[in-house]
């Protein structure tokens, strides 16, 4: 494919950028087009993956056949196969009529099915069927029909660990991954990040009928180096936030951190689709992380403190008072007053949470900050404390919970059963 047939397409499908892994994605999904093969489209959240299932479309033979997207995550377990497949009038209660599922509606044209990994493994056989043979079964009949239908699939999570762990069908996963296309994330674009931002300034610019803002040098450079957990969802939010919000139209790097996260700039950024991942979610991971990570450098700044204390003998006044968040759960704090006289360190000093201010990492027992090593970094018992300290938080609502969390209310019900939470 020439540079030409390269933009003709990013024009028609309003995709913005130049990275070379982007070009790259751009390209196999134009040469797979034409064929009848299955496509597996793998990238975060928030990264584009609907658009290469559009280009899919557009470019093959079924373009004017229907077309239609459906996130499996936000179908119920219950009622994802009569979505999918139909159903018989009376196979259910509610059913009072005959439906036509996805699958049929759909025949000679596209199914985009995005968030593929949360398809129950009941679901997965019938769509295994459907990608070998063509064919289904409505709910509540026993009669085979025909179809002719493209798959297309999207996930965020690493579909070869849900194998492993028995949450994903192997032959379904094989047969899916055909030709596999990965979306790189915005962090792995380069300079995208500012192209995108000014097609989305003037965008909202027309939309809000006011000066489109524009970025500084040193703004710019604050952009592209951003990691964007969110990816272009983000990007979108922060422009439109930028534009409606800033009087002045030249944005500084001072004006634009006042509307980045920083408590996300400097965590690791984890991909469920690559091989290092191993998640259910890319929230849940992220925010296991982020308490580890956190935990850690809180224990490792305080032992650092205590051990300079002991190697003097004596508190120092103005290290105490620059970091009095680290002293103020001890349970004999300093008196400053004396701070000149030596202090006995010959026993080990503890942290305890204190009632008013309870740790912000749910610690019920006291950690001995001289046995760091020792302090338990389980993601299973961090993922449970997390979980029940969100349902505590919303009185045990769990679609608050799951809000709170980052993940969906089927998740939450699924980790709640695995961890045995009341």
């Amino acid at each position: 494919m020439n540079n030409k047939e390269l933009l003709s397409i990013k024009q028609r499908f309003g995709i913005i950028g130049n990275s070379p892994k982007l070009n790259h994605a751009i390209q196999v999904a134009a040469q797979v087009a034409p064929t009848d093969m299955t496509v597996l489209i793998t990238g975060e959240s928030g990264s584009g993956k609907e658009s290469f299932s559009k280009i899919i479309h557009q470019l093959s033979p079924r373009k004017h056949g229907k077309f239609i997207a459906i996130n499996c995550g936000a179908i119920p377990e219950g009622t994802i196969d009569s979505e999918l497949f139909g159903h018989e009038k009376g196979s259910f209660t509610g059913a009072y009529e005959a439906r036509k599922g996805y699958f049929e509606g759909t025949n000679g044209g596209t199914i985009f099915l995005d968030e593929i990994g949360e398809m129950p493994l009941q679901t997965q056989a019938r769509l295994l069927r459907v990608l070998e043979n063509g064919e289904f079964i409505k709910v509540g009949s026993s009669k085979v029909q025909k179809t002719d239908v493209r798959v297309v699939a999207a996930t965020n999570v690493n579909l070869i660990q849900a194998v492993e762990k028995g949450k994903f069908r192997e032959d379904l996963y094989y047969r899916l991954s055909t030709v596999p296309i990965f979306v790189p994330p915005l962090r792995e674009r380069g300079y995208d990040a500012d192209l995108l931002f000014r097609k989305f300034a003037s965008d909202f610019a027309e939309k809000y009928r006011v000066d489109s803002i524009k970025l500084n040098d040193e703004a710019k450079e604050v952009l592209i180096r951003y990691r964007f957990p969110g990816n272009i969802r983000q990007l979108k939010n922060l422009v439109e936030q930028i534009s409606a919000l800033e009087m002045e139209r030249d944005i500084t790097a001072e004006t634009l951190l006042k509307y980045i996260p920083q408590n996300n700039s400097n965590l690791p950024a984890i991909y469920k689709g690559g091989d290092d991942s191993g998640a259910d979610s890319l929230n849940e991971r992220d925010l296991l992380y982020k308490v580890l990570f956190d935990m850690k450098k809180d224990m490792n700044d305080l032992k650092k403190l205590v051990n300079g204390m002991i190697e003097t003998g004596s508190f120092d006044k103005q290290v105490i008072s620059d970091n009095p968040n680290l002293f103020q759960n001890l349970d004999e704090k300093p008196n400053l007053s004396e701070a000149s006289e030596p202090k006995d360190f010959s026993e080990p000093i503890y942290l305890q949470p204190t009632v008013e201010e309870p740790s912000p990492y749910g610690y019920d027992s006291v950690h001995d900050i001289t046995h760091e090593e020792d302090e338990s970094l389980s993601i299973e018992e961090k993922e449970k404390e997390l979980i029940i300290k969100a349902l505590r938080k919303n009185n045990n609502k769990r679609k608050y919970a799951a809000q709170d969390l980052g993940i969906s209310e089927r998740t939450l019900y699924r980790k709640i059963k695995q961890y045995e939470i009341d």
